[in-house]
């Protein structure tokens, strides 16, 4: 049976949208090809003429989880009143709500352990993902010049995902509860006076 293009377009776009929240979830090598498939009732062999490896589904999947978190940057920030931008970007990913859905969050938060060994070609999909990021948050961060503000926002990013990272590994509800909460405190206290 033949498929229009449009129909395996939209079978490619649903396997990276499920691939990205799976390796958020799972990491790298909780995430076998067969059992995807047949999660969006499809099958193994048809992953290949979507794919010619999981190396680049994975590079797909991270492209697509920082597109999407990206995407609810936009709207935090939209929502915000001017001048409490960086607090409600804090707020939102210091959230215990971020907290608990690592697949559908920062991907740079749920997969930080296994970045510095993932495929080249994957980590330069992160590599350039951060850059934007940093662009992007930079402006609401204090400092005197872009570069400054950029390092700013490069410790800050990383002290988010720390904590976010942090709070995940901890089985307490109350403990994970605490993280969380002082970081939040701490940065805001910190980046937004």
């Amino acid at each position: 049976m033949r498929y229009s293009a449009t129909h395996k377009q939209a079978t490619r776009e649903r396997i990276v949208r499920t691939a990205a929240r799976h390796f958020r979830r799972h990491g790298e090598g909780g995430v076998v090809i067969a059992d995807l498939m047949s999660k969006l009732k499809l099958t193994h062999g048809g992953f290949y003429k979507h794919f010619d490896s999981k190396e680049q589904l994975l590079a797909e999947a991270v492209a697509k989880a920082f597109e999407e978190i990206e995407g609810r940057f936009d709207e935090r920030v939209s929502k915000a009143k001017p001048g409490t931008e960086l607090r409600a970007l804090i707020e939102s990913y210091l959230s215990l709500e971020h907290c608990a859905d690592p697949g559908g969050g920062c991907p740079m938060a749920a997969l930080a352990t296994e970045i510095g060994r993932l495929p080249r070609p994957v980590r330069a999909q992160i590599d350039e993902a951060i850059k934007r990021r940093v662009k992007r948050v930079s402006r609401f961060v204090p400092g005197v010049t872009d570069k400054q503000r950029e390092q700013n926002t490069m410790a800050l990013l990383s002290g988010l995902i720390g904590t976010v990272s942090v709070a995940r590994a901890l089985s307490d509800p109350k403990a994970r509860k605490a993280v969380l909460e002082a970081s939040k405190e701490f940065y805001i206290r910190t980046f937004c006076g």
